[in-house]
């Protein structure tokens, strides 16, 4: 993997994530009578497992059962810095109202902070920020509502202690540290045989915040004051830093440098030698890039929308999958026209077929494969009277494969071009979508509109066509 490959988000187990009763997964224990476990793969040979369970046990240091095991990262190779724009003054802010039945939520999670010395008193700073909670989701599910109505939620599981740091959030100079491109990213993956999947344990509060800045994020709450001696989430350049501390610790690879430089792994999110997992809802494999089917499953049993916010929801859930559906814009048109302004809501029989075909071809979406950069790409451009669309794709053993879709909708200009036009449209569209595939890449076109051939040649043809 390349050291951008390594990437935090705010969920640790949205970033990877194998369902723990899969069937290609076991327990194996690095202790005796049942101490120190480990999750691997089940189907890998009896020398295999021990050759893996020997390595996994000299590097025991690497991994932690339980948040007490984390030391926290050196922080002469990486803290947090909260560093302040000019011409802000600091905010000091009063502790909220919060319902009785939260007050056991904030002690509980108040005491285990102090216990493992993450968060110390304080009793003054120029900065105060106040404590808020929120109900901690799970996965998404259907259920019906008062009227008997399917609709589509998350399961609420608990409660989750937040801290609202806005106010300092807003006075903050932001890091712009880049972070990988998903698509780049599943790409990069895909196509191997073995993956070890490694979840660093509480990842933020691995990093320490540099002492000058501790008192930055104090809060207030029932129980007093605390300032956070780890990076806590919610400051704004959290990500941005947790990146760089990745492509520092990982920029030439794992075994002895996460315990040099004490970063932990969460032993039950981290999976070795498996030959498949779920990354940031995709699974990826040798075979290539495939749709999270659980994510699938939920979505398929959506009844139609009755609603504009539904229409919304239902898109941006099928959306996060478009680069599986073939002419995903077209598809989605008459669902999409509803959400124009002035637009009456009739959500007709033409936009129960689209929402119907949208959920088919999401269940039967198409296994992706990774680019090969040393094989030329190809593209198949169409156009319709409202829409573009596109395929990239390689030639595997002579069979086309498919890379990505994509498509678009035209504006109104667009949508009065003649036939020719629409379909040099698609082309110039095509181009510039995948314009980081294409380049330095020998690129074949392909097209059901043959008079665009001899466009290049032809030397009085309309200047829009030119261009």
């Amino acid at each position: 993997f390349n050291a951008s490959d390594f990437l935090l988000l705010e969920e640790a187990d949205a970033f990877i994530a194998i369902n723990d009763e899969s069937p290609h997964l076991e327990y194996a224990f690095l202790g005796d009578n049942g101490k120190w476990p480990v999750m691997i793969a089940k189907d890998i040979s009896s020398n295999e497992k021990t050759n893996l369970i020997n390595v996994l046990k000299t590097r025991k240091k690497a991994i932690a059962w339980k948040l007490t095991d984390i030391k926290g990262i050196d922080p002469e190779f990486c803290s947090h810095k909260i560093l302040l724009e000019e011409n802000y003054s600091p905010k000091v802010q009063s502790q909220r109202r919060v319902n009785p039945k939260i007050y056991d939520v904030i002690k509980k999670e108040v005491e285990k902070l102090l216990d493992v010395g993450l968060i110390y008193p304080i009793s003054d700073s120029p900065w105060v920020s106040p404590i808020h909670c929120v109900p901690k989701k799970g996965g998404m599910t259907v259920i019906k509502n008062d009227e008997n109505e399917l609709v589509l939620t998350r399961l609420v599981i608990g409660w989750r202690v937040c801290i609202d740091y806005r106010k300092l959030n807003e006075a903050t100079r932001k890091d712009h540290f880049p972070l990988p491109f998903m698509d780049q990213m599943l790409e990069r993956l895909a196509g191997n045989a073995y993956y070890c999947f490694l979840d660093g344990f509480s990842g933020y509060f691995q990093i320490l915040i540099d002492p000058n800045d501790q008192e930055k994020t104090m809060f207030t709450c029932p129980y007093g004051t605390f300032s956070y001696k780890r990076m806590s989430f919610g400051l704004c350049n959290a990500p941005e830093t947790f990146q760089r501390c990745m492509m520092a610790i990982f920029h030439d690879m794992m075994e002895k440098t996460m315990e040099d430089t004490k970063l932990t792994l969460n032993w039950e999110k981290s999976h070795f030698m498996v030959k498949e997992g779920i990354v940031l809802g995709h699974k990826i494999s040798k075979k290539g890039i495939k749709v999270d089917k659980e994510k699938i499953e939920v979505i398929s049993k959506l009844p139609h929308p009755k609603t504009v916010k539904g229409i919304r929801s239902f898109l941006g859930h099928a959306g996060f999958y478009r680069r599986f559906i073939k002419d995903f814009s077209k598809i989605s048109r008459p669902m999409t026209h509803l959400l124009e302004k002035n637009s009456p809501f009739i959500f007709s029989n033409e936009c129960i077929q689209a929402f119907q075909t949208l959920k088919d071809k999401l269940i039967e979406a198409p296994i992706l494969i990774a680019p090969n950069w040393d094989q030329p790409f190809e593209l198949m451009c169409d156009a319709s009277d409202y829409a573009v669309g596109a395929i990239l794709g390689q030639r595997i053993e002579k069979h086309f494969r498919p890379i990505h879709y994509a498509s678009k909708t035209m504006n109104q200009a667009e949508a009065n071009y003649t036939t020719t036009e629409k379909e040099m449209l698609a082309v110039v569209y095509v181009f510039k979508k995948f314009r980081s595939y294409l380049i330095m890449n020998k690129n074949i076109v392909y097209t059901d509109h043959s008079a665009l051939k001899y466009l290049f040649a032809k030397k009085d043809a309309k200047a829009r066509l030119l261009r």
